[in-house]
């Protein structure tokens, strides 16, 4: 694994800048002169009370719209404010202990990138129409799944690796810990195997997450020399494991898991910015607290998209403007107890507090004890510790027999219902509950 060593320790909170500030979708757009960006530094004292020691920040560069369209590297967007609003979110977030992530889209451009414009007023001949990829022998640009808004980067243009390079080392001079790398999947590994390690030369201690979805995700890590990528196949299986009563597809993931924490960490989560929010993708509210469960005691690098912490809802659709439920405004933070989802915030209070005081959980793997479609009991094992985690989604109580499972007894450290006695044998698990059990 080549990790930084502070990646063991790190949870993330992510948030999608331009959403949260009210900058997009917006009209009339906000100016540089609002300093947008400042807002996000109200949240993390929310962030640290979470028990995040990261803040994971979607885009931040100059763009049209949605940030994936960048125009600039090298300008934070006006529409959330200038240099000096970054430096001062990064400045308050390392005061508080929080790491800083920044999302990097290198795979494509918007139509208003200056290179971009210069190919299209030059001609094929021009200099710059060596940035940009083209359909073959045709004229034309190649765009990012056809979305004729986003210009594809030629990822062997050496140019485009220097200035790829020349974008990650400017921004973490400026405080950046490290960067998500938006579209891994439709780069070339050789792309990212040439400029991170350019990067890692004067940043030895930043971080790299390539947004990868499908395929092997440990030939990608070892071939893009990324430090880890989005473990999409998790997030698939919990949720639709949870839906449609079939933990068996829940353990097939974690075997699969299992094998990729031998060569790197994934980076882990029930929610983000692109897809439907857990508390609407889930049929059974109840069953959001085993997707947390999940989340927080197995391997991985975890992330709560900003929201989810309080039941957020939204559904992700497959239209122009479909982000927009899930990416919404935020308000200032509020500390009101009674406020909606704030058993769920305290939920996940207690759970990552749990991981953080286990912090093998970092690279823990799991194994199954028992397991129907609807009920699951697994075993997380680590270098220092093991859990046993029982999830029942049945109607019918679920009963556990230590001893069977080679435990003669367990503390219980966190369930659902009444809190159970300190210490237990065959502890009953009532229907649409969980434990977590920490042997003696």
């Amino acid at each position: 694994m080549t990790e930084p060593g502070w990646v063991a320790h790190a949870i993330w909170w992510q948030v999608y800048p331009l959403g949260f500030v009210g900058a997009f979708p917006a009209d009339p757009a906000p100016t540089a002169d609002e300093h947008r960006l400042r807002r996000v530094v109200e949240w993390l004292d929310h962030a640290v009370e979470l028990g995040a020691s990261g803040i994971a920040l979607g885009p931040l560069f100059d763009s049209r719209t949605h940030g994936y369209d960048t125009t600039d590297h090298f300008r934070i967007d006006p529409r959330l404010g200038d240099d000096g609003d970054f430096d001062h979110l990064t400045a308050e977030a390392h005061r508080r202990g929080l790491r800083v992530l920044l999302d990097g889209v290198f795979n494509h451009v918007g139509t208003d990138f200056e290179r971009y414009r210069q190919a299209l007023d030059g001609g094929p001949d021009h200099p710059a129409s060596a940035w940009f990829r083209r359909h073959g022998a045709q004229s034309e640009f190649a765009t990012f799944e056809g979305h004729g808004e986003l210009i594809a980067l030629n990822h062997d243009n050496p140019d485009v690796v220097e200035y790829a390079a020349t974008v990650m080392r400017h921004w973490l001079a400026r405080g950046a810990d490290g960067w998500r790398l938006d579209a891994a999947y439709a780069v070339p590994d050789r792309f990212w195997a040439r400029v991170l390690p350019e990067v890692r030369r004067e940043f030895p201690d930043a971080w790299f997450v390539g947004e990868v979805i499908h395929g092997d995700y440990s030939a990608t890590v070892a071939a893009a020399t990324f430090d880890s990528v989005t473990q999409y196949e998790l997030w698939k299986a919990i949720w639709s494991s949870l839906n449609d009563g079939n933990f068996h597809e829940l353990d097939w993931a974690l075997q699969r898991h299992n094998d990729f924490l031998g060569a790197f960490v994934p980076l882990t989560f029930i929610g983000n910015h692109d897809v439907t929010r857990i508390a609407s993708q889930l049929e059974n509210p109840r069953h959001l607290e085993h997707a947390l469960v999940i989340l927080l005691t197995t391997g991985g690098t975890p992330s709560v998209y900003a929201g989810d912490e309080s039941a957020y809802r939204g559904v992700k659709e497959d239209r122009r403007g479909g982000d927009d439920a899930v990416r919404p405004e935020f308000g200032s933070p509020s500390a009101d107890p009674t406020q909606p989802g704030a058993d769920v915030l305290r939920l996940h209070q207690y759970l990552i507090g749990l991981r953080r005081r286990h912090p093998w959980l970092h690279t823990a793997t799991t194994s199954a004890l028992s397991l129907t479609n609807t009920q699951y009991v697994y075993r997380a094992d680590g270098d220092g510790g093991t859990l046993i985690v029982a999830l029942n989604v049945d109607d019918a109580p679920l009963r556990l027999s230590l001893p069977e499972y080679g435990v003669p007894s367990g503390r219980v450290v966190a369930g659902s219902g009444a809190p159970p006695p300190d210490e237990v044998t065959h502890p009953e698990v009532a229907g649409h509950g969980w434990l977590i059990i920490e042997p003696h």
